[in-house]
């Protein structure tokens, strides 16, 4: 049994991560804002610290006599890339800065992103020893995230896992392809190209989260001083062995969801663009980010987003416990459940 922390245990990934830790029979902490608005994770049987990544005090009181920490938090958008860097790197910086005080620091266990590292080239696919190239200010901003954690190697042990597209229960940003497809029988994709996506079921991202944990390995503490000489150590990608496209996963959930006519609808990038721009300016006015943004659409205008599942097989000896098909056919019956879907 171990002592653990979770930060962005309120996001869907987070949610079942903690169910997952408190089965395990761990002692589960939760770092949250507004503790009031978290109760169900406290009736799950997690402690709920009050605070943020920018609460120093607060930020001690979480780690102290941690045995791990599982560090979710995160923006995945933002009205101003500024706000993306306070979160990402600035936050990161904060938590292990905090870790590194301990008399014994913690294992820090990074869930960064795909977007981190960059595309891959057309018919490549990427792997954790390429050098990093994010394309978007998401992608900039988790890569300093990374990089402000790499620089305290040699005080915080520390892996980096960078997942691809997550998802599963609780998800409600994924929903939204679900239901357009179910109630609309259409299937809009930004641009004529279809790009091959890296996508991993929330619960194989968490068996792969708790091998990384046990035996997984660590950045070195020499990449404190020389990063360029120890690039992708320490780090895994989270994937799975298929590679879809945006369109083909579409067509699988048509399939599922028993639709025998779903056209996919691409939408030309400047149109996608011309779009995102409108809903940033909106999302301004609300002063509310929105994840249709023209970063998310550059993102999806690559050629490719394809990484491989290899290290993280052979060192860890992770393998997805169903295909993607069978995934999907699981999230579809989870939304079912919840009636987010019409059965």
């Amino acid at each position: 049994m171990a002592t653990v922390l979770v930060t962005g245990g309120s996001g869907f990934i987070g949610r079942n991560l903690i169910e997952a830790l408190l089965m395990r029979g761990d002692q589960v902490r939760c770092l949250v804002r507004k503790p009031a608005a978290n109760v169900i994770l406290a009736d799950l049987g997690a402690e709920l610290i009050a605070g943020d990544l920018h609460d120093h005090a607060n930020l001690q009181t979480a780690v102290k006599g941690c045995d791990v920490v599982y560090h979710l938090a995160g923006a995945t958008a933002a009205i101003k890339v500024d706000e993306l860097m306070r979160v990402n790197r600035d936050g990161t910086a904060n938590l292990v800065n905090a870790m590194a005080t301990q008399p014994n620091p913690p294992l820090l266990l990074l869930i960064s992103s795909l977007a981190a590292a960059g595309p891959a080239a057309r018919g490549q696919i990427r792997i954790e020893a390429d050098p990093p190239a994010p394309i978007s200010n998401y992608g900039r901003s988790k890569r300093a995230g990374e990089e402000e954690a790499i620089q305290r190697a040699d005080q915080v042990p520390l892996t980096i896992i960078r997942p691809g597209c997550v998802f599963g229960p609780h998800d409600k940003a994924m929903l939204t392809l679900f239901q357009t497809i179910q109630r609309f029988r259409f299937h809009p994709v930004p641009g004529w190209r279809h790009p091959p996506l890296s996508w991993i079921h929330v619960q194989d991202l968490i068996d792969l989260m708790v091998l990384a944990v046990e035996k997984g390995e660590r950045v070195p503490a020499a990449a404190a001083s020389h990063p360029d000489e120890h690039v992708g150590e320490g780090i895994y990608f989270a994937t799975a062995a298929e590679h879809l496209s945006y369109a083909e996963f579409g067509a699988s959930t048509r399939s599922i969801l028993r639709r025998p006519f779903m056209p996919v609808l691409a939408i030309p990038a400047p149109v996608s663009m011309f779009m995102a721009s409108v809903n940033e300016t909106f999302s301004w006015l609300r002063g509310r980010p929105d994840v249709f943004n023209r970063d998310k659409i550059r993102e999806a205008l690559m050629e490719s987003w394809a990484c491989s599942e290899e290290k993280s097989h052979r060192q860890l000896g992770f393998e997805p416990a169903a295909n993607l098909d069978q995934r999907i056919r699981d999230v579809i019956a989870w939304y079912q459940q919840q009636g987010w879907l019409w059965s």
